[in-house]
């Protein structure tokens, strides 16, 4: 199936936590024989930030963030068999929406993606105009990044016809066990950009640790901390490129994985940092959130942490033997139950039987 997906970016991480999703997700499709377009904005210095070239399995339209770019690639929807806006684009959003939408081809497969369905949701409950519910009866399918049941039922409520979770995994062949590198020395490190959403969190599990701990050397990368007042023991490294993730992992006696306030809410939605870390065999210590048994098994393949407190206890009693076996622990689940083979083999899947789906009330309509 030919497939125009319009997303944040597919070349950049730098502000664009879903690029290891996107990558992951239809690097897979494409070996399932799908043709793939990707279509990103030049926005947000990310084309400044590239840490990928262009694909041999996707082709990539950078266009200007510019109304003229825009409705040239908004034309492009017309010729796609699947026609995919993700959420959190970044520029034009609303209008990226409703006008791909209303270009793609009758036959087409008109799918939502929704990489931060918690916060879209709470939108969309305080906004009985939001954009997104009001393409809602126009579409397929919503896809989303995580959410489980909660999530699935709040988008069917909302008229939704069908809503499905796909969750983030772990590619094998990008993050795995490397040596460890001396750059990302530390006995705890958190990986995420700074986010009003996210803040707080951080505080409560990663500068309170760090205080409680003051003796112990803590590393903090990403977008955005600079400006932010940390404890003398806590390193800031700044942004930290895909490439270099697996040795971030590696490195420290743990690596802590703090969710955004909506995600922690509702549950269900492991970050992409999870099976990174996971994938690299690091010792994870992650906030406390509902379903994270589906994922990781606690105090076996992962420290579970209800507050700062906790990470502290954690990380104290935490010896090399342990967090090496406990890292080994969660490479081994993830390589056998979450890995993008599996999550493509999904999408594939949901493609296929709406395809088919489309075709036929097509046909129904034409012979009507």
């Amino acid at each position: 199936m030919k497939i125009a997906f319009y997303g944040s970016s597919l070349l950049s991480s730098y502000w664009n936590g879903a690029a290891t999703y996107y990558r992951g997700i239809l690097r897979e499709l494409s070996a399932r024989g799908h043709d793939i377009t990707f279509y990103e904005p030049d926005a947000f210095d990310r084309q400044q930030h590239r840490d990928m070239d262009s694909p041999d399995w996707a082709r990539v339209i950078v266009y200007p963030a510019t109304v003229d770019g825009l409705n040239g690639v908004m034309n492009e929807a017309a010729h796609a068999d699947v026609v995919v806006k993700a959420s959190g684009v970044g520029v034009f959003d609303d209008e990226l929406l409703d006008g791909v939408m209303r270009r793609a081809r009758a036959g087409a497969v008109r799918i939502f993606w929704d990489v931060d369905a918690a916060a879209t949701l709470d939108e969309m409950r305080a906004d009985p105009a939001h954009p997104v519910r009001s393409a809602l009866p126009g579409l397929d399918l919503v896809l989303t990044y995580g959410g489980g049941n909660p999530v699935t039922r709040a988008y069917q409520e909302f008229g939704a016809r069908e809503c499905i979770p796909v969750y983030n995994a772990l590619d094998p062949g990008t993050h795995f066990p490397v040596p460890p590198d001396p750059r990302f020395a530390c006995d705890l490190a958190f990986l995420g950009n700074r986010l009003p959403d996210r803040e707080a969190r951080v505080e409560e599990f990663f500068l309170k640790p760090a205080a409680l701990l003051p003796e112990r050397p803590f590393l903090v990368g990403g977008n955005g901390w600079e400006t932010k007042a940390m404890p003398a023991n806590v390193r800031h490294r700044g942004h930290v490129y895909t490439a270099e993730h697996n040795a971030f992992n590696c490195t420290p006696l743990a690596v802590l994985n703090i969710a955004r306030d909506s995600m922690a809410h509702i549950g269900f939605s492991p970050a992409t940092r999870v099976f990174e870390a996971a994938g690299a065999a690091a010792c994870l210590i992650t906030d406390a959130w509902e379903g994270i048994e589906l994922f990781l098994t606690p105090n076996k393949e992962v420290l579970v942490a209800r507050d700062g407190q906790d990470v502290a206890e954690h990380l104290s009693a935490l010896t090399p033997e342990l967090a090496r076996n406990i890292g080994q622990a969660a490479l081994a689940r993830v390589r056998l139950e979450h890995s993008y083979a599996l999550r493509g083999a999904q999408v594939d899947g949901i493609l296929r039987e709406h395809g088919a789906k489309v075709a036929q009330r097509q046909d129904q309509m034409e012979r009507a």
